[in-house]
């Protein structure tokens, strides 16, 4: 297995600034100074960092402001595209998860109550299924 490295943790590919420019301008600044939006960017770059087979994000749009929530559904789009790495969202915001599935599964209480491939779920009244 391989050993943490400090200065190996020190550099940051360039292609997550791309991804991602804000975080290029807030880099002086510690997270926990930066605002929920770019705190939820800069953790979903720490984990692509590590150039994962399998992103999980469990709900990324908590919190955050209808323009950064555009922006990680860009990137997550972008990222399922390229076709690099499987990702897993669980979410709430419908209609983030909506235009993002190429698969659905709905659980209730641990159960799953519906799934299939994401362009269904309209058809499928998946919206009925999780509203609160």
């Amino acid at each position: 297995m391989a050993k943490f490295s400090r200065s190996k943790a020190k550099h940051v590919p360039k292609h997550l600034y791309n991804i991602f420019p804000v975080l290029d301008e807030m880099k002086h600044r510690r997270g926990g100074d930066l605002s929920g939006g770019q705190q939820q960017q800069l953790a979903i770059a720490r984990a692509l960092a590590s150039e994962p087979t399998v992103l999980i994000l469990d709900e990324p749009t908590e919190g955050i402001q209808p323009s950064i929530i555009k922006d990680i559904g860009r990137v997550l789009r972008d990222l399922a595209d390229k076709g690099d790495m499987a990702i897993v969202l669980v979410e709430q915001f419908y209609e983030f998860a909506e235009e993002l599935a190429d698969n659905y599964t709905v659980l209730s209480r641990g159960k799953v109550v519906s799934q299939g491939a994401g362009d269904t779920m309209v058809e499928n009244k998946v919206q009925d299924l999780v509203a609160i």
